[in-house]
């Protein structure tokens, strides 16, 4: 599955550039709706998720992606919580994931649930991210919108491999001259530039920190085992074996991250297997293309983050769409080292629609799915694939 690749050199190339965009249909809607519902300072927001992407590209030399926390921001989304609850969660979480890292509890974990569980999660979080691609982004601009889609499936599918030429570039270029003609606020968000790039420094009290603990914290700590962690780490193994990336690395840049962005104003953020799926599927292959991706949002803080809603006029939903489907489809495709052994199999597909099916379903799916593996031998039948 991996290509070889030099470990310690970071690439600034094409490939890198391209791969730059594989997260961007899940990051950038997601950031701008956290901004509004929260109150958040937008260019302060952007500017330190930036700044997180080029520290994860210089320390790990991979495309390891930092992401905002999905179920913390679907939580704060849905119920419109401040943003001091939000920066008390993040801080919550970093602390617990730091004892969970230099306690070995992290490497415990990593031992006790099995490859196939790993898969499971992967393959939850894949059909997540596509049928959110498929219901939500793609049907945003209506017809204009599936004929955008379409033609930007066409050209990632027929360029994914192409090196002179990466999908991804040709597909946000398109995205961006739609825009241009098509999005009446597009001159204007190209335009506005914000002028307040002041680092707004605070702590929460101890009620608003046992608030953001259980409100939004408890319910993100299981994904973020399974998903930020356990698949990170796998996915890393699969994609770059010879850099030997550990849990506990993994689970201390993890924690650092949440202890010091959410204090200075920014949202609390993980890793992902999604995110790096995502890179390596559009072209990255180093941190070259994190490091580029983290100084786009740099970019976007200092000069068009003002008004929130016009950025994402530049980036068209159904293009965002299309690039989302890519990255959930390469997570799916991971399950196909569990088709030789039945029992496995079995125990991925039933992880993956109880991650995707039910309410916590990451928690369950994790407890379940390890569970049954453990079964003793013949209460789920074990054997090749025919």
């Amino acid at each position: 599955m991996s290509e070889a690749v030099s470990s310690q050199r970071i690439l600034f190339n094409r490939r890198e550039l391209a791969g730059a965009f594989g997260d961007i249909g899940t990051d950038l809607p997601l950031l701008a709706a956290m901004i509004v519902a929260a109150g958040l300072h937008a260019p302060w927001v952007f500017i330190l998720f930036g700044l997180l992407q080029i520290a994860t590209g210089l320390l790990y030399r991979i495309p390891m992606p930092v992401q905002p926390l999905k179920a913390m921001a679907a939580l704060v989304i849905s119920q419109k919580l401040g943003g001091d609850v939000l920066m008390a969660a993040g801080l919550s979480i970093g602390i617990v994931m730091l004892i969970l890292s230099l306690s070995g509890t992290l490497d415990a974990i990593a031992r006790l649930v099995p490859k196939a569980v790993v898969r499971g999660l992967q393959f939850g979080l894949g059909m997540s991210l596509s049928l959110l691609a498929c219901k939500e982004y793609i049907p945003a601009h209506q017809t204009a919108g599936y004929v955008l889609a379409g033609i930007s499936f066409v050209v990632l599918f027929w360029l994914k491999d192409h090196v002179r030429y990466p999908g991804a570039l040709i597909v946000i270029a398109m995205g961006f001259v739609y825009a241009l003609f098509f999005q009446p606020d597009t001159p204007h968000a190209i335009a506005q530039a914000s002028r307040d790039w002041a680092i707004h420094f605070s702590l929460p009290d101890q009620d608003t920190l046992i608030k953001g603990f259980v409100l939004l914290a408890l319910p993100q700590i299981p994904l973020s085992l399974g998903n930020s962690i356990l698949a990170t780490r796998q996915l890393a193994t699969d994609l770059f074996p010879e850099r030997n990336i550990s849990i506990r690395r993994i689970g201390l840049t993890y924690s650092l991250m949440n202890l010091v962005a959410p204090a200075l104003g920014g949202i609390p953020v993980c890793h992902g297997s999604g995110g790096m799926a995502g890179h390596y599927a559009f072209g990255g292959r180093s941190g070259g293309s994190v490091i580029i991706y983290g100084g786009i949002y740099v970019l976007i803080g200092l000069f068009f983050a003002f008004n929130v809603p016009s950025v994402l006029t530049v980036f068209p939903m159904p293009m965002l769409g299309v690039i989302l489907l890519f990255e959930g489809l390469s997570l799916v495709q991971l399950m196909r080292d569990m088709f030789e052994d039945q029992r496995l199999l079995f125990i991925s597909i039933l992880t993956g629609v109880l991650a995707v099916g039910l309410p916590y379903g990451f928690l369950i799916a994790l407890v379940i799915g390890t569970a049954v593996y453990y079964l003793p031998p013949g209460s789920v039948k074990s054997q090749p694939l025919s």
